[in-house]
């Protein structure tokens, strides 16, 4: 059985996120989409609300379980049993930073392989800051988030 995870902020899930977790699904037998608990990072959302948003909007997707982890992603890789780590790229600007990432965890578990997977061009531009800020004065956001993380979104 080939399990992975997807780690991430997810503050908030992009349909660009949700692509790579269906398109991950395919891939492997299990896909754990794993929220990263960091304290000292200011989030938008809270991590329930994170965990929440994640679940509702990729309840429909076979194989996909959501989860949180704080500390280092190969030690709970490790410890949950997953052989693969998911990244996702948009353009070839994140690669270089996913890349160090990658080589830093192979170093630290080389068991572990690190699997990129280009989202589909038509999210190439989207990240979760650019949602935050569009949402924060009033834009439209429902074309480039789930339905639920919207109308959240719109509450805030």
């Amino acid at each position: 059985m080939k399990k992975a995870v997807y780690p991430g902020s997810f503050d908030p899930i992009t349909n660009g996120h949700l692509d790579i977790i269906k398109r991950a699904a395919e891939i492997f037998d299990e896909v754990c989409v794993a929220v990263i608990s960091n304290p000292d990072k200011n989030a938008y959302f809270s991590l329930e609300e994170r965990l929440q948003m994640l679940k509702e909007a990729a309840k429909d997707i076979k194989r996909v379980k959501v989860d949180y982890f704080d500390g280092l992603l190969v030690d709970y890789a490790k410890q949950k049993g997953f052989e693969s780590i998911i990244r996702g790229l948009r353009a070839v600007s994140d690669f270089d930073y996913e890349f160090q990432m990658a080589l830093t965890n192979r170093q630290m578990n080389p068991k572990i392989e690190t699997v990129f997977l280009m989202t589909d061009y038509k999210y190439s531009y989207l990240s979760s800051s650019i949602v935050k800020q569009i949402a924060h004065f009033g834009g439209d956001v429902h074309k480039l988030v789930p339905r639920n993380v919207a109308r959240r979104l719109k509450k805030s």
